[in-house]
């Protein structure tokens, strides 16, 4: 079994707690990698020090400041991220990329402090720069605060006629069922799933119907949206809040959860009644990330027990631990794996993924923006004083996932076919980055499989 250790490339200061890090899977964009703060801005006479979690009742004149980063990973001797973009906005609490390109662009989303999901799509490329653009937000409930989001697209292979949805979870316990189409992102049904915050929620990838949700209140619970506001099932497993959950995009029927219990459990959706495994890892459990082509890694955020990166056994019901990493005076929110194929793929003649400019479509730098999005909808920006762009309109057109008969550049987003691998090629995608709320620090990280 290869474990092997995680060789810390950069440390990157966030200036505000960072809890969010997203690596853009898409190709093309692959060198992209998004991180989003949370920051207390406390009264003058109140105590210094960033604020936790768990302190989301704070009464005002608390103001939740957040900023989101865009980066760029560099290639060389050394990996390095360079700052594209800086963005002030409320206090992101999640963000997840879009799998599938939508309108030939990638899409981010963003859950906030202001009780919003905001929707940014990525414009430009290398010769004119990315960045993230306003295209649609929805405020899901203006008294709570978005706590967490998911796409219905983990998995590729959606079916070009199902719809593009989204879930969100709101402090007040509330999920929410939203919808990405023409006219933006809007809101299908609401409804209360937890009697304290609802920390997490998150599709099945393979059964998009079916959402799972994890709570303050201990409790795991699944969800068909065809009944809304109907649990088909509610577990006491975990002993404390309910904070992470991710259905594999490889394997059907195994789902990920962990909680400030300490604890990771993976099931198999078939039978919710007991795990198939319970691996403890001294940390609450704020973040898993499946990898993105090896089916049995599984990432994790711990918190104050740093990240870790497990292998979970397809053959039987084990978990073992291949790298614990802790960092001191720190907790660990963010952690994600890149997409990106590292050298020694790209050079080989069978590569399936060459190299393309990043981001999607080139934008006119005037005073004016405005990019086209489809023949029916677009999306208007103009430069505030500020030289920040702001939206006026918003249309967003879901795409499937074969769009090799679009008129649209070369340098659009695309969905990276991992099936067009040849059998045999050795993916080695090892770069990943976690961030962290009390020191505020992105870190870089290479793992390096013994």
């Amino acid at each position: 079994m290869a474990s092997g250790c995680a060789r810390a490339l950069q440390a990157v200061d966030t200036e505000f707690t960072a809890d969010a890090v997203e690596w853009c899977p898409l190709e093309g964009c692959q060198r992209l990698l998004a991180c989003g703060t949370y920051q207390l801005r406390q009264p003058e006479d109140a105590p210094a020090g960033p604020e936790g979690k768990g302190g989301l009742d704070s009464e005002e004149p608390h103001v939740r400041l957040g900023r989101l980063y865009l980066y760029s990973l560099n290639e060389g001797n050394s990996y390095s991220l360079s700052e594209v973009q800086r963005r002030d906005t409320p206090a992101i609490l999640d963000m997840k990329w879009c799998h599938i390109p939508v309108d030939g662009c990638a899409l981010l989303g963003l859950a906030d402090a202001s009780g919003s999901v905001e929707l940014l799509r990525l414009v430009g490329s290398e010769k004119s720069s990315v960045m993230l653009q306003p295209a649609s937000s929805l405020i899901v409930d203006q008294q709570a605060l978005a706590l967490s989001l998911d796409w219905s697209t983990g998995k590729y292979g959606r079916a070009s006629d199902q719809p593009l949805n989204i879930v969100s979870s709101d402090s007040k316990g509330q999920l929410h069922l939203l919808v990405v189409n023409e006219a933006g992102v809007q809101q299908v049904a609401s409804w209360l799933a937890h009697d304290f915050e609802a920390w997490i929620a998150a599709f099945n990838y393979w059964q998009t119907e079916v959402v799972y949700s994890g709570g303050d209140d201990g409790l795991l619970k699944g969800w068909d949206n065809r009944m809304s506001g109907m649990s088909i099932f509610t577990s006491k497993r975990h002993s404390m809040g309910v904070c992470s959950i991710q259905s594999s995009p490889h394997r059907e029927h195994i789902l990920a959860t962990g909680s400030y219990d300490e604890h990771i459990l993976l099931w198999d959706t078939r039978n919710m009644k007991q795990p198939v495994a319970d691996t403890p890892v001294h940390g609450g459990v704020w973040r898993l990330k499946w990898h993105p082509t090896q089916h049995h890694l599984l990432l994790a955020a711990c918190m104050q027990s740093g990240f870790r990166i497990l292998s979970c056994h397809e053959e039987k019901p084990e978990v073992t631990v291949l790298v614990s990493h802790t960092l001191p005076n720190s907790l660990v929110y963010g952690a994600d794996w890149s997409w990106l194929l590292l050298p020694s793929l790209l050079s080989s003649p069978s590569s399936s993924f060459p190299h393309s400019d990043m981001g999607a479509k080139k934008v006119d730098q005037t005073s004016s923006l405005k990019v086209t999005t489809s023949p029916a909808t677009s999306l208007e920006a103009t430069e505030d004083e500020d030289g920040e762009s702001r939206a006026r309109t918003a249309g967003v057109r879901p795409m499937a996932e074969d769009t090799k008969s679009s008129n649209r550049p070369h340098t659009a987003a695309r969905v990276c076919d991992w099936a067009l691998c040849s059998e045999g090629m050795s993916l080695d995608i090892s770069l990943l980055a976690t961030c962290s709320f009390y020191d505020h620090v992105l870190h870089l990280w290479k793992w390096e499989a013994s």
